[in-house]
């Protein structure tokens, strides 16, 4: 099973959903967002966010691919703004972890 981080690096999309998600990040509040794109409930961490974001987003692109009649752009662009948000925060959140670990952290106020 391919990790969180490589299964994002492997998607492919047309680059105008992707240009549009881009300029969406900057907005995107996580308390907000997740909830009406997942359901309410209590915040789920990065990882778990990322993974319903990614199967969320897996049937959009189906939908799209499809040419369905119900695929919505708007929504699509939305679940790639939260899904692109959500991955930067997991990779901050892990290489924060790798930082402490390594007591990287504890030597930098010793030099």
């Amino acid at each position: 099973m391919q990790d969180i981080q490589t299964r994002l690096a492997a998607l492919r999309r047309p680059a105008l959903l992707i240009r549009a998600a881009r300029m969406g990040q900057a907005d995107y509040r996580r308390d907000q967002h997740l909830p009406r794109l997942l359901g309410y409930g209590a915040v789920q961490s990065h990882g778990a966010a990322a993974l319903a974001l990614l199967e969320l987003e897996a049937d959009l692109d189906a939908r799209r691919t499809a040419g369905d009649a119900g695929w919505s752009a708007a929504r699509h662009v939305e679940v790639l703004i939260a899904l692109m948000a959500e991955a930067r925060l997991l990779r901050a959140a892990s290489e924060a972890a790798q930082a402490k670990a390594s007591g990287i952290s504890a030597l930098r106020p010793a030099t």
